[in-house]
C-alpha cells in the first residue's frame, strides 16, 4: 500500500509541474530577467526558513556526514554543487524566457526531449552504456527534431538549449548524492541569490508593484518549485529512478495540451508529427519498462497464488 503513495507523489509532482506555464504567462509582459531575480530571492528565502525550521537534525547530520569525508570528495561535492547552481540557474532563465516570448510548445518540447538528452550525456560524461534500442530511439528523436526545424528553427533552438542545460544539471549532480538533495539544492539557490545581487540593482526593472505579480510569484515559488520538490522526493524513497523518469512525461504532455487547447498557439502537420515521433521515441527509449517480460511471470504467480 506504501508503493501506491510513492507512484501517486511522483505522479502529482509532475502533473503540477505540468500547469508551470499558467503561473509564468498572466506575467509575460515583465522582463525574463526579472521573474528569475524574484524566483531565485523567494525560493532561496523559503527553503532556508523550511530547512532552518524544520530539518536542523538533518542538517548536522550532513554536515556531520560531510566533515567524516576525504578532502577529494569535499572538493567534489562542492564543485558539483557550485557548478550546478550555475547550470540551473541558466535553465531557468531560458525556460522563463522561452515559455513567456517564444512558445509555450517550445518549453514542453524541451521537456520531452530531456530525458534521452540526460542520458547521452551521461554515456559521453558518465561512461553509462546504452543499448541499441536505446540509440535507436535517440536517433528517432532526432528525426523528430529535424523536422520541426525545417519550418520553425527558432523554437527547435531554444527547446535544445533548455533541455541541454537542465540534462547537464541532471548529469552533474548524478554523482553529488552523498549530500541531502534538498539541502543540497537549497545551497545552490544561496548561492545563484549571492552571484546576482551585484546585478539586480543595475539590470532589475522597477519594483512590481502589482497584485497579481507577487500572486504568481508565490504560485511559482509554493506550487512549481518548493511543493513538487518535496514530492518528488518522497516519491524516490520508493521508486527507482527508471519509473519516475517515465512519469515525468506528464510534465511536458500537459504542457503541449495547454498550449494547443488554452493558449490556443498555432500548431501544423509537422510539428503534430514531430511530437508523435517524440513519443514514440520515448516508448522504443523505455522499451524494458513498458514491455517487461519479467512482470509476465509475477502476474500469474499472484493469480496462483489468489486462487
Amino acid at each position: 500500500m506504501k508503493k501506491y503513495y510513492y507512484y501517486l507523489a511522483a505522479f502529482s509532482a509532475f502533473f503540477i509541474w505540468g500547469f508551470f506555464s499558467l503561473a509564468l504567462k498572466p506575467i509575460s509582459n515583465y522582463p525574463s530577467l526579472d521573474i528569475l531575480f524574484y524566483r531565485v530571492f523567494f525560493s532561496a528565502l523559503t527553503m532556508t526558513a523550511i530547512n532552518l525550521t524544520f530539518r536542523k537534525a538533518k542538517i548536522r547530520k550532513n554536515w556531520d556526514d560531510f566533515c567524516s569525508m576525504t578532502t577529494k570528495r569535499k572538493r567534489s561535492i562542492i564543485v558539483l554543487t557550485l557548478v550546478g547552481s550555475i547550470i540551473l540557474a541558466s535553465n531557468w532563465f531560458i525556460f522563463i524566457y522561452v515559455v513567456n516570448h517564444i512558445s509555450v510548445k517550445a518549453g514542453s518540447l524541451a521537456y520531452l526531449i530531456c530525458p534521452i538528452l540526460t542520458t547521452v550525456f551521461a554515456f559521453f560524461l558518465l561512461n553509462e552504456k546504452l543499448s541499441n534500442w536505446q540509440w535507436l530511439a535517440v536517433s528517432i528523436s532526432v528525426v523528430a527534431c529535424i523536422f520541426l526545424s525545417i519550418n520553425h528553427f527558432q523554437d527547435i533552438f531554444y527547446s535544445l538549449v533548455v533541455a541541454s542545460t537542465y540534462a547537464l544539471y541532471l548529469v552533474s549532480q548524478r554523482k553529488n548524492s552523498e549530500i541531502d538533495k534538498f539541502l543540497v539544492l537549497n545551497i545552490q539557490l544561496l548561492f545563484i541569490a549571492f552571484l546576482i545581487v551585484p546585478f539586480y540593482p543595475k539590470y532589475s526593472g522597477t519594483i512590481p508593484v502589482e497584485p497579481l505579480f507577487y500572486l504568481c510569484l508565490f504560485c511559482i515559488v509554493l506550487f512549481f518549485t518548493i511543493i513538487p520538490l518535496f514530492l518528488n522526493l518522497y516519491a524516490l524513497k520508493g521508486l527507482n529512478s527508471s519509473t519516475v523518469g517515465i512519469l515525468m512525461y506528464i510534465n511536458p504532455i500537459i504542457n503541449f495540451g495547454l498550449a494547443v487547447f488554452y493558449f490556443k498557439e498555432q500548431v501544423t502537420l509537422v510539428q503534430i508529427v514531430s511530437y508523435s515521433l517524440i513519443l514514440v521515441s520515448i516508448i522504443v527509449f523505455n522499451k524494458k519498462i513498458f514491455f517487461s517480460q519479467n512482470n509476465k511471470p509475477n502476474i500469474i504467480i499472484e493469480g496462483s497464488k489468489s486462487i
